[in-house]
């Protein structure tokens, strides 16, 4: 369950077409990790995140955030700049999201998000499962089990898609901004003690910054990917929804 939760905490989604949207995606501009044989039975379509090679900044970029080296793949300090302000410029989101699993399970659903620090994935059935975070802590709830797992957010990646001020420039996490002509792809990474390195790796459309997926990595290189569409950043969701019953454990 602590694998799944921290999994799910950051997980991804693309635009339409949700049954292919993972085949759409092409590998980032890195090389992807060796994985564990134990989740060789994810489709090879669903991208790989992995540390980019160390390389110096490019002129004029952004201090703190590595930029890619190729030519065709150098983003700009604008590229830092236009992201922080698409991620800035929505206080609600709402969507449906597609995940994809370290064993190849494919989960669907909807998510509600509210700045800062609150969201909702409701799985659809036959998962039992719902994630929540209020702002403080994350419950994975097994609703057929009547059971949950709760977790501090700031020990999940989740966290970063929820700040209320996102700024790359300023975030120490950050070992990667790279772009091509579809997508801008921003990755993180975050050692955690006792535990091992966690890495999150977000993408957005490169033409309009609009969030796409994000995969997360955990610390023995299991990935965990999650595709997002019919993004609504106009209507607030209701904040009872991000409410936590602690008595429920």
């Amino acid at each position: 369950m602590r694998r799944f939760l921290a999994a799910c905490a950051a997980s991804a989604f693309l635009a339409t077409g949700l049954g292919s949207a993972l085949a759409q995606v092409p590998p980032p501009p890195f090389a992807p990790p060796k994985k564990p044989a134990a989740a060789s039975s994810a489709p090879s379509s669903a991208p790989s995140p992995s540390a980019p090679t160390p390389s110096a900044a490019a002129p004029g970029t952004t201090p703190g955030v590595q930029m890619a080296a190729a030519s065709n793949q150098r983003a700009a300090a604008a590229t830092v700049q236009r992201i922080n302000d698409y991620f800035n410029s929505f206080k609600a989101m709402s969507g449906n999201f597609v995940q994809l699993d370290p064993d190849g399970t494919r989960r669907e659903g909807e998510f509600f998000i509210l700045k800062p620090g609150r969201v909702l994935f409701e799985y659809a059935p036959p998962s039992p499962i719902e994630l929540v975070a209020d702002g403080r802590s994350v419950a994975v709830r097994d609703k057929r089990l009547k059971t949950q797992d709760i977790t501090p957010l700031s020990a999940t990646p989740l966290r970063f898609l929820l700040a209320e001020n996102f700024d790359l420039a300023r975030n120490a996490n950050v070992t990667g901004v790279f772009q091509d002509d579809v997508f801008a792809t921003v990755v993180i990474e975050e050692k955690q003690p006792m535990v091992g390195t966690y890495r999150l790796m977000i993408m957005f459309d490169a033409r309009t910054m609009q969030l796409k997926q994000w995969t997360v990595t955990d610390p023995q290189g299991f990935d965990t990917t999650v595709a997002v569409a019919n993004l609504n950043t106009s209507e607030r969701p209701d904040p009872m929804l991000f409410v936590i019953n602690r008595n429920d454990r």
